[in-house]
C-alpha cells in the first residue's frame, strides 16, 4: 500500500490490526518519506533506518505471536532532541553536548515505546529550547513547510514541521512557554501541552531542573489530527515513578456544562484581525456543536502570569544560562539572553519565593474562572505566524515576539494544559486558536478540539514549498 505517510496514526493502526499492512510497510513508507522531504525542511536531524526497521519487525513479530503490541502499534513518532532517547545525544543544539548519550529513555519516550510507537528520528530545536524559532549551530535550521520565510514555530519546530510534511503522524515536543502550541499553530497541525503531572517527565542526562522549570516544563504530542493526539496523550500519560510531580488521574472527568468563554483581546492588547477572525469562527464552530460561547471582560490577568512565568523561568540559574549561551556562540540565544537580561538584573534575589506566592493567588483565581466557564478560547499568539529570525531583528524585533506570545507563556505559571487547533489559512499562511482549561481537564480540549476540527477543513499533508511559495497536497 503506497503513501502510508498522508494517514494520521488512527487509521495506520487499523490498517494493521486487520493485517491490511504491516508494520514494516509503515516504517519503510515513513523512511522514504524523510528521505524525500527532509533534505528540505531538515526537521529531523538524526535518524537511524536500520533501528527504525528493527522496532517495526518486532512489532510484526508480536502480532504474529497475537500479542498485543499496543495503543500506538506500528505509529512512527519522531522525539525532540532535548528529550532522552536511549542510545542517542541529548544535544539540544549544544556542541558541547553533541556526544551526550542518553543511557536510559525518558519516561515518555519509554511510554511511547511500550505502546507499541515505532521511534522514527531526532527533530530538531532551538539552541536549549529558548526560541520560537528553530535553528542552532550543530544542526541547523529548520524551515516551515508552508513558507520557508516563516517560522515553523520553537521550540519543538522540528516535529512540527516534521509532521505537518508527512514525516510521522505524530512527534513528542516540550513546552514551557509555548514550544508546543506554536510549532503546531506554526506549522497548521494541533499541539497539546498538558498540564503539570500529567505526562511524567525527567532527563537523566541532565542535572535536575530548578523549581521554576520542574512546575512549567511539559510534554506534548503534536498531530494532524485530535484523534491522534488523543492516542498520544493516552500512551504518554501512563505513570513513571521517576517523575515525582506525576498524578495518576483519570484521563476523563466529571461531566460539566460545555460552556465556552471567548477572549478576543487578552488583557487589552491588540490582535490581528486574522487572528480574531479565526477565534471567531471557532465560535461559531462550538455553537454548531452545542456549546455555550460568551465573550467575557472579566478574566484573571494574563499578564500577571506571564510575569510570574517570567520570574520561575529566569529567576534561578540566569548566570548558568547565559554563560552555556555565550560559549556555545548561537546568535538566536544570544538574542533571548540579551532581550531579558536587563527584566533579570532587576529581579530581587528572593525572586522565586515571590514568584510562587504570587502563583498560589493566580491559580485560586483560575481555578474559581474555570468553575463558571470550563473552558476558555483565545489566540496562541496574538500575530500570525512571525517571519522567520524575527526575534533577531533587534530589541524591536525581540519584545515583539515577546508580547505576542503572552497568550502562550501565561499559562505555564499554574501548570494549566493548553490546546493548540488549526483552524485554517488566512491569505496561505496557518492559523488557529488556544484552548485552556483546568489541571487534569485535556479531556475537555481534546473534546472542545474535536468539534472546531470536524467542523473544519481536514488537515492534509503539505508538501514542503520552495523559498516564497506555498505548498500542500
Amino acid at each position: 500500500m503506497s503513501q502510508l505517510w498522508t494517514l494520521p496514526a488512527t487509521e495506520l493502526i487499523t490498517l494493521l490490526r486487520e493485517r491490511k499492512v504491516s508494520a514494516i510497510e509503515i516504517a519503510d513508507d515513513a523512511l522514504s518519506r524523510l528521505e524525500q522531504v527532509n533534505p528540505r525542511i531538515n526537521a529531523i536531524v538524526e535518524c537511524r533506518p536500520e533501528a527504525v526497521r528493527a522496532q517495526a519487525r518486532n512489532i510484526d513479530a508480536q502480532l504474529a505471536r497475537g500479542d498485543d503490541p499496543g495503543l500506538l502499534a506500528g505509529v512512527p513518532v519522531s522525539v525532540k532532541i532535548n528529550t532522552d532517547q536511549a542510545g542517542f545525544a541529548t544535544t539540544n543544539g549544544l556542541h558541547a553536548q553533541k556526544q551526550l548519550i542518553a543511557s536510559t529513555s525518558s519516561p515518555a519516550v519509554d511510554n511511547l515505546a511500550r505502546a507499541g510507537a515505532i521511534l522514527l528520528g531526532r527533530s530538531n530545536s532551538p539552541t536549549l529550547a529558548l526560541r520560537w524559532f528553530a535553528d542552532n549551530q550543530l544542526h541547523g535550521k529548520t524551515l516551515n513547510p508552508h513558507d520557508p520565510s516563516l517560522t515553523p514555530g520553537g521550540s519543538s519546530g522540528g516535529g512540527a514541521a516534521a509532521v505537518a510534511s508527512g514525516i510521522g503522524p505524530i512527534a513528542l515536543g516540550s513546552d514551557i512557554g509555548g514550544s508546543v502550541r506554536y510549532p503546531a499553530y506554526a506549522c497548521g497541525i494541533h499541539g497539546l501541552r498538558p498540564g503539570l503531572g500529567r505526562v511524567p517527565v525527567w532527563n537523566a542526562s541532565s542535572p535536575e531542573l530548578p523549581i521554576g522549570p520542574q512546575l512549567m516544563s511539559c510534554t506534548g504530542p503534536m498531530a494532524r489530527s485530535i484523534d491522534d493526539l488523543r492516542l498520544a496523550f493516552a500512551a504518554m500519560a501512563a505513570p513513571d515513578p521517576r517523575d515525582p510531580w506525576h498524578a495518576p488521574v483519570p484521563l476523563v472527568g466529571p461531566p460539566v456544562p460545555h460552556r465556552v468563554a471567548l477572549c478576543l483581546q487578552p488583557d487589552g492588547v491588540d490582535v490581528a484581525a486574522e487572528v480574531q477572525a479565526a477565534l471567531l469562527d471557532a465560535a461559531d464552530r462550538l455553537r454548531d456543536a452545542g456549546w455555550t460561547v460568551e465573550e467575557v471582560d472579566d478574566m484573571p490577568s494574563l499578564e500577571e502570569l506571564g510575569q510570574i512565568q517570567q520570574q520561575l523561568w529566569l529567576g534561578d540559574g540566569f548566570a548558568a544560562l547565559d554563560e552555556t549561551v555565550q560559549h556555545d556562540g548561537d546568535p538566536g540565544a544570544r538574542a533571548v539572553v540579551d532581550g531579558v537580561r536587563a527584566t533579570v538584573a532587576r529581579l530581587p534575589p528572593d525572586i522565586v519565593t515571590r514568584a510562587l506566592l504570587r502563583r498560589a493567588t493566580a491559580a485560586r483565581q483560575w481555578n474559581l474562572f474555570f468553575e463558571r466557564w470550563p473552558v476558555l478560547l483565545l489566540p496562541v499568539s496574538t500575530e500570525l505566524p512571525f517571519p522567520d529570525d524575527l526575534d533577531r531583528q533587534g530589541d524591536a524585533g525581540f519584545q515583539r515576539v515577546w508580547q505576542a506570545q503572552l497568550p502562550m507563556r501565561a499559562f505555564p505559571a499554574i501548570g494549566l494544559p493548553g490546546l493548540a487547533v488549526s483552524t485554517g489559512f488566512a491569505d496561505g499562511i496557518p492559523v488557529g486558536v488556544q484552548l485552556v482549561s483546568a489541571c487534569f481537564r485535556e479531556d475537555l480540549l481534546l473534546l472542545a478540539g474535536g468539534d472546531i476540527e470536524a467542523r473544519g477543513e481536514r488537515i492534509t499533508v503539505v508538501d514542503p514549498a520552495p523559498q516564497g511559495g506555498h505548498g500542500e497536497e
